[in-house]
């Protein structure tokens, strides 16, 4: 992967951030993933469905789509992940290590993507998601989680409003703060994430699953005094909302699962 702007690839992220081992964690956002994926396409599984995990690192969501029934494909730079990956799901993943910015798939064939809460850690995402969209079947989807960077509290250092700041500030604020020597995420705002993905059908999924916290495996996402919280409060909160849950397509697809609170609503159509 190329550098860009001083930044290098996190080669061994897994090392670095040790939450990406707490399993219970993994295994909520990756129900939540297959909660929402299941609902776009109408079904109570994934069977049949060719998948690629970009940036699977330790693997809890790769493996939860195999449990789904999808045939899948967890792909990242992080070594340390991957063998963590392999030894405990090699039995029903294939572990490939591979930059996203050159996925060896043929055009065209894959039917799910999953690119969750990575492309702030990438070199060049917009690269990545042209190698997505190149991949993906006409009837193909991904699901993309999505960091702001206008969420107050960024999440990877709890820093406020650090993800708002130019590079020199927030270098100096997170090496003030004792959590790290440098910033090294790279945040987009709603706007400049539409942008990235441009070439799919955006449906957004984000207050669908907040207003239906059980359905979509969300209750990491929504305090328990907040369940039930009508969506207009939510959607108040749109222009600082911490993550973005989209589902993009190349293709005509919409939303097939049955009706919820709040309905998938289409961002744009490519």
């Amino acid at each position: 992967m190329a550098q860009s702007g001083g930044r290098t690839p996190q080669l061994a992220y897994s090392e670095i951030q040790h939450k990406t081992h707490d399993e219970l964690k993994r295994r909520t956002k990756a129900a939540k993933i297959r909660a929402v994926l299941q609902h776009f396409y109408g079904r109570d599984d994934l069977a049949g469905l060719r998948a690629v995990d970009v940036g699977c690192s330790t693997g809890y969501t790769a493996a939860e789509l195999s449990a789904a029934g999808a045939e899948v494909v967890g792909l990242d730079i992080d070594v340390p992940g991957l063998q963590h990956a392999a030894q405990r799901f090699g039995e029903q993943v294939e572990f490939l290590c591979a930059d996203g910015t050159a996925l060896p798939f043929a055009d065209r064939s894959i039917d799910l993507v999953v690119f969750n809460h990575i492309y702030e850690h990438v070199v060049d995402p917009d690269a990545v998601l042209a190698e997505i969209t190149r991949v993906l079947r006409p009837d193909g989807a991904a699901y993309f989680g999505f960091g702001n960077r206008l969420g107050v509290m960024e999440p990877h250092y709890r820093l406020p409003f650090l993800s708002w700041l130019p590079r020199r500030a927030a270098d100096r604020y997170v090496k003030m703060s004792g959590r790290a020597s440098t910033y090294y995420e790279q945040f987009r705002t709603n706007a400049g994430l539409r942008k990235m993905c441009s070439g799919l059908r955006l449906w957004d999924y984000t207050y669908t699953v907040l207003a239906e916290p059980d359905q979509f495996a969300a209750r990491d996402m929504v305090p328990p005094r907040l369940a039930g919280a009508p969506p207009i409060m939510w959607r108040s909160l749109a222009p600082i909302m911490p993550t973005f849950i989209w589902v993009g397509t190349p293709g005509d697809l919409h939303p097939k699962g049955d009706s919820v609170r709040v309905a998938p609503r289409l961002l744009r159509s490519r």
